[in-house]
């Protein structure tokens, strides 16, 4: 899991050494640390577009461009119960801040595992996996679009 942001690998690696109560309480630490999707990247009722498909927490995705190419990612999670969904959105967020979408595309999926544990539900994971597949999606389009010369997505 070499691929993608420094930072997201590093605390993946943290993740690792944890038993399950220590992991749980860095995830409820990382879940405190969720901030909403500001206003002026979106405001409810959020376009369908953004939805990840797979989440039980009703979650959804936005990528933003910085001047520089680099981007920042937001996240609403609508279950108020949703810890899992806000504390990765809250580490993607903090890992991703700043990088170069080929570093977000580049993320592999394993990395999910890596911090909640082997032992993560097959719904709880099916809604991680489809907040960072929305991640990769958005960074492709970013990638594809300049390879095109066009403007961003």
């Amino acid at each position: 899991m070499s691929a993608g942001p420094a930072a997201l690998a590093a605390l993946a690696a943290e993740f690792r050494d944890l038993d399950r109560r220590e992991r749980a309480e860095l995830l409820i630490e990382w879940a405190d640390r969720f901030t909403e999707v500001p206003p002026e990247v979106a405001t409810r009722p959020f376009p369908e577009a953004h939805h990840v498909q797979r989440c039980e927490s009703e979650a959804y995705v936005w990528a933003v461009d910085r001047p520089d190419g680099t981007l920042d990612l937001h996240f609403a999670v609508e279950n108020p119960q949703g810890l899992s969904a806000k504390a990765w959105a809250a580490i993607l967020a903090e890992t991703c801040a700043g990088r170069p979408p080929a570093e977000i595309a580049a993320i592999d999926g394993d990395v999910v595992f890596a911090i909640f544990g082997r032992d993560l539900s097959m719904g709880k994971g099916q809604g991680l996996l489809g907040m960072l597949d929305l991640v990769s999606r958005a960074a492709r389009q970013r990638l594809v679009a300049r390879d095109a010369g066009g403007p961003h997505q």
